[in-house]
């Protein structure tokens, strides 16, 4: 058994003297505390187990395994059996003869129906349609050839109307709006220099003072930012900042040192709890091999002892010496049983007979022997595993 602790995979630096401290205690208090659970825990498994092997299994087989068998096997594999040959018989049968004896002629009949009609459309198609559907092409062939030569004609005129519209609004924009645009033109060009002329001053005074306001602006707006900077600065930023540096950050450093320090011992409780599972686990095992070698050398050996060496002699005395002799007893009883009542139903045949013979005659008794002749052989003469009664082996 390896009682050193393995290297841990998270151990990849030397470990502290904290850690040594820690262990050592945390591992002997973990294995006195595991020890009796893990053996508590052992017999639990093995009683578990027992039980499930020796009375639960059983259990389930004869109450819900075996009963579902027997249902399956003698309820519903006969019924579904009884509904398939009512099924076949009151559904397949008269369906199967339906669909040969009446739906195949009658399926016959509608396409023979069905190729009768074909053919006559057919017929009709290619006798009547098609002829009446060419002379109807070539008269809307006719028609349109028609339309299309008016509406060409038609077309043609438009188009030197139209032509004739175009030319006239063409000179009537070169003599008449062009010289009104170009003085309509010339105008606009002079009043917009005099308003350029008009309004120029007025637009650099304007954005001349526009800039002075800006500039007063900005600066009241940085006076009063640094202000309010310096203010934050003092009131907030200042006590933040000692805030963190002389309590939070010391303070935190500490809850690290804990943590830390709560972390290794949480390690070490962890791999002590493994290592203490695994050595309960060899001690458990051992007690439990302890045990049950004492059971059987306490209880088994000894039973053992007592059937192989005391019960199994006794046995075979009893057999050879009581048993055996009992039931030859018996069986020559019953020879002389069947021999004696063999005997006592041939005394009964041959007085039957005799009488027979008195009130009757020998012809009686031929057929009452020939009658008996052709029944089952006498007890004596039954038919045994020594005996042979084929052609080629019987005496």
């Amino acid at each position: 058994m390896d009682l050193e602790k393995q290297p841990a995979p998270h151990a990849s630096g030397p470990e502290g003297c904290l850690t040594v401290a820690i262990r050592i205690p945390v591992r002997i208090i973990v294995l006195v505390l595991v020890v009796p659970v893990r053996i508590v825990w052992d017999a639990v498994v093995v009683v578990g187990r027992f039980l499930r092997d020796s009375v639960l299994r059983p259990l389930w087989r004869a109450l819900v395994v075996w009963p579902c068998v027997a249902l399956w096997r003698y309820v519903v594999v006969p019924l579904a059996k009884a509904v398939g040959w009512l099924a076949k018989v009151l559904v397949g049968i008269p369906v199967v003869w339906l669909y040969r004896y009446v739906l195949t002629p009658v399926g016959h009949g509608i396409a023979w129906a069905v190729r009768g009609i074909v053919a006559a459309l057919v017929w009709v198609y290619a006798r009547v349609l098609t002829p009446v559907g060419h002379g109807t092409v070539w008269a809307f062939k006719g028609l349109v050839a028609g339309l299309v030569w008016s509406f060409t004609l038609v077309g043609h005129g438009i188009a030197w109307v139209v032509r004739g519209i175009v030319a006239g609004l063409t000179w009537v924009y070169a003599r008449m709006c062009t010289p009104v645009g170009h003085a309509i033109l010339w105008l606009l060009k002079g009043v917009g220099a005099v308003l350029v002329w008009i309004f120029t001053p007025i637009g650099r005074a304007i954005v001349w003072c526009a800039r002075g306001l800006a500039w007063l602006a900005g600066a009241v707006a940085t006076g009063i930012g640094v202000a309010l900077y310096w203010i934050a600065r003092i009131l907030l930023v200042l006590p933040a900042v000692a805030l963190w540096r002389w309590i939070l950050a010391p303070v935190g450093r500490g809850l690290a040192a804990v943590g830390r320090v709560l972390a290794v011992v949480g390690r070490e409780v962890g791999d002590a709890l493994g290592h203490a599972w695994r050595i309960a686990g060899h001690l458990s095992l051992a007690v439990g091999r302890f045990l049950g070698t004492l059971f059987r050398w306490i209880f088994v050996e000894p039973v053992r002892w007592v059937y192989s060496e005391v019960l199994t002699p006794v046995g075979h005395v009893i057999r050879d010496m009581v048993l055996r002799p009992v039931d030859e007893a018996a069986r020559s009883v019953g020879r002389i049983t069947r021999a004696t009542l063999a005997s006592a139903r041939e005394s009964v045949r041959q007085a039957r007979a005799d009488f027979r013979r008195m009130l009757f005659g020998d012809a009686a008794v031929t057929r009452e022997r020939e009658a008996v002749a052709r029944r089952e052989p006498t007890g004596a003469d039954t038919r045994t595993l020594g005996s042979s009664t084929t052609a080629l082996t019987k005496d």
